[in-house]
């Protein structure tokens, strides 16, 4: 028990500053995607070698809610510094994002299927105010998924939950 308590203070602490997943997909023989989960023993991104025994079974503790394909826009210079929907000052290379309903604090695993780049982003902000887009990413969260050139792309969203709770892994509520 000591354990997962030090795992889920430790995922807490990397989730607040931000961080990128750069792992593949694991596929299975006929090459179609496997569910993604993460184990305690991939927390922050690296995976240590650890063999399942009696006492450790690598039972999942975070999962990943599909929620579909969304257009992704990011911005960033013009409003560094300045404040965000949620009362925060935005810092452009953070990883965050703005959604129009998406609550606050929400964690969201974003996948660009063109390179296969993965980031988890916190939604802070509101927006897109531009047609046809649903997300607006922060600098360094578009520059990590490698679409700072692109401007717009579809992107894989999950929101990122614990396993025994169908919740968003933060709450906040503003």
């Amino acid at each position: 028990m000591k354990s997962i308590t030090k795992a889920l203070v430790l995922l807490t602490m990397i989730l607040l500053v931000g961080f990128t997943i750069l792992r593949e997909e694991s596929r299975d023989e006929k090459g179609t995607e496997k569910k993604a989960e993460m184990k305690a023993s991939e927390v922050g991104g690296y995976v240590k070698d650890e063999k399942p025994s009696a006492q450790n079974d690598e039972k999942s503790f975070i999962k990943f809610l599909d929620k579909g394909k969304m257009t992704a826009s990011w911005y960033g210079p013009r409003f560094h510094g300045k404040l965000t929907a949620n009362g925060e000052v935005y810092n452009q290379m953070a990883f965050t994002a703005a959604h129009k309903s998406i609550k606050f604090g929400t964690l969201l695993k974003l996948t660009n299927p063109k390179n296969g780049n993965s980031v988890i982003v916190r939604i802070n902000d509101r927006g897109p105010y531009i047609g046809g887009r649903q997300l607006d990413l922060s600098k360094g969260a578009a520059l990590a998924l490698g679409i700072l050139k692109k401007g717009i792309i579809k992107l894989k969203v999950e929101e990122v939950a614990l396993a025994d709770e169908n919740r968003p892994l933060l709450a906040l509520n503003y």
